[in-house]
């Protein structure tokens, strides 16, 4: 599908500026029932990327994190073209007033992600890829280098609560990296991966709005990631999945090679 990339960052850039930034600092914490965190925020900038989105697309449907699980199901099953947003990835740092968080947008066709926009409005950082165009960041095209690091010499972005107990006591008595992060989006890690901001990753429970976009954001630029199976992250499901990433090459073997994972 022909999307128009200045039309599309400029209406997430929009609804920023509208319903997300004005409430920063602002607004209440609520929790859901599995005990993540949602503000009104979420909803706001959900509603208002729905209302924006079909007006200029109404042939592609919506997939928002804030709808119920039987209507993002019935929505993924249609095998329709959506858009699949988190409309603030990093909500305990938007709520707690850390300025660490983004909006995700991510084009799911024919059982394949074509397209990812990952937004900061806090650094006005505007991350875009299109499958087999390549990925930019704020209209420069974005190049993963070999940075020539060893794993020893890498900074990780990990988030050590979701891993299993086993694997992230090895991490801890074991450690393979220079130094390590856990800045709290999902969606914003990866894309600082992909701009080496950081250059190795672990994940072990993502949401398909959690990296739809910034995972074709990555290997658009030239990163790697795989889940801890060793295979491809997105399955076109709602099953959270699993990611190591790195962002060049050699990293991403010697990282695949340290957490015994068997990569292609």
């Amino acid at each position: 599908m022909n999307i128009d990339l200045e039309q599309l960052s400029q209406l997430v850039i929009s609804a920023c500026k509208t319903e997300l930034i004005p409430r920063f600092t602002l607004v209440k914490r609520q929790y859901k029932t599995d005990g993540s965190i949602v503000t009104e925020a979420d909803l706001a900038m959900q509603t208002h990327l729905t209302t924006q989105l079909q007006l200029a697309y109404p042939d592609i449907g919506f997939l928002g994190e804030e709808m119920t699980l039987e209507q993002q199901q019935t929505l993924l099953s249609s095998g329709q073209s959506l858009w699949c947003v988190d409309p603030v990835d990093g909500t305990s740092n938007f709520a707690a007033g850390l300025p660490y968080f983004c909006v995700s947008l991510a084009l799911i066709e024919h059982n394949e992600i074509t397209l990812g926009l990952v937004y900061d409005p806090i650094h006005d950082d505007c991350f875009i890829a299109q499958k087999g165009k390549g990925a930019s960041l704020n209209g420069h095209t974005l190049t993963s280098l070999d940075t020539g690091l060893s794993l020893k010499k890498s900074i990780a972005l990990i988030d050590f609560k979701r891993l299993p107990d086993e694997l992230a006591s090895q991490i801890v008595t074991d450690v393979p990296y220079g130094s390590q992060r856990s800045l709290g989006s999902i969606a914003l890690e990866l894309c600082w991966i992909a701009a080496g901001r950081g250059h190795i990753y672990l994940h072990a429970k993502q949401h398909l709005w959690d990296y739809a976009a910034a995972n074709l954001i990555l290997t658009e630029a030239g990163g790697f990631v795989c889940t801890l199976d060793g295979e491809t992250v997105f399955n076109n499901t709602l099953t959270p999945r699993s990611a190591l990433a790195a962002c060049d090459r050699h990293l991403f073997d010697s990282w695949s090679h340290y957490l015994n994972v068997s990569t292609v």
